[in-house]
Parts: structure tokens; sequence; C-alpha cells
């Protein structure tokens, strides 16, 4: 067993792990942060990315030792200070970015790293950021829209789907 030490969500968060525990299970089951989803273990489908240290992390491949010491922010991170939702977060509602919203925290998480390096994507620049992260309701179209519209773009061009 190894204790590990982290900031997440700018709260210092500690614990005991076997060296085999991913980060993905640390964060949901040791921190209760269970809006960082598993989908499907082999890093395919970006439902468990979160940052660390400013980077995106697909969390199902990273063991939690690896982060000791590490800043750790997940989708529970990317609320407003007042507890409502970012401004991501509202424009996947808003623009109905999300159906069973599986994908949702992953994509949010993405969305916000492409927005930190580009603040201003176009609609290719977001589907090419994108593709390491899987859907399997939407069909992207909104998801795209909702990005946008968070980076303050006008979607009236883009037809709804």
């Amino acid at each position: 067993m190894s204790q590990v030490s982290m900031t997440v969500n700018g709260k210092v968060a500690t614990g005991e792990v076997e060296g085999r525990t991913l980060l993905v299970e640390f964060l949901r089951e040791n921190l209760g942060l269970t809006g960082t989803h598993v989908g499907c273990d082999t890093s395919q489908c970006g439902a468990c990315v979160v940052h660390v240290n400013g980077r995106d992390v697909k969390s199902c491949t990273m063991f939690a030792v690896e982060a000791d010491g590490a800043e750790v922010i997940t989708i529970e991170g990317m609320a407003a200070e007042d507890g409502t939702l970012g401004t991501i977060q509202q424009a996947f509602q808003d623009y109905h970015g999300l159906q069973c919203g599986f994908c949702t925290p992953g994509m949010v998480m993405t969305a916000a790293s492409l927005l930190a390096a580009n603040p201003k994507p176009s609609e290719a620049e977001i589907r090419a950021y994108l593709e390491g992260n899987i859907c399997r309701c939407t069909g992207y179209h909104n998801i795209v829209r909702a990005i946008m519209a968070a980076s303050g773009q006008d979607v009236s061009g883009i037809a709804a789907e």
C-alpha cells in the first residue's frame, strides 16, 4: 500500500492505495467524486477525462500513485464558485449537448482544455479535438454547438439537430 496526496478541485486529498489503483478509482471510490465515469477501461471513450497539472488525462490509464503531489480537476471542479453550473456545463444544457449524460463529464473536461488553448475554435477544430471522446447518443452536433456557445461564438449559423 502507498500513501498518496494530491490537490483535487482545490482541496488536499490523501489516501492509502494499492499500486494498481487507477486514478479514476481513487477519485470515485476514495473521494466520492463520481462525476468522472468509467466507460471502457481501455482509454477509448474519454468518459474519465480529468485535468492533471493542467493537462487532459484519461484517468483510467493513470495510477493514483502517479498523481501523487499533482493538482487534479474533475467535473465537480468545473462548477461556478456558487455551486451553479460552470459556463461550459451550462452551454451543454442550453444547447442540448447531452442525452444520457454518460460521456458529458469527459466532454466538458476536454472542451475546457480546448478552450484554454484555443478560445475561439472553429467547428472543424472542435470536432478534431473531441476525437478521443465517444458519444453514442448525440451524434456530436449539439456538443459542438455547446462548445462554440461556451466560447462566446454565434451558433445561429449551425443548424440544431
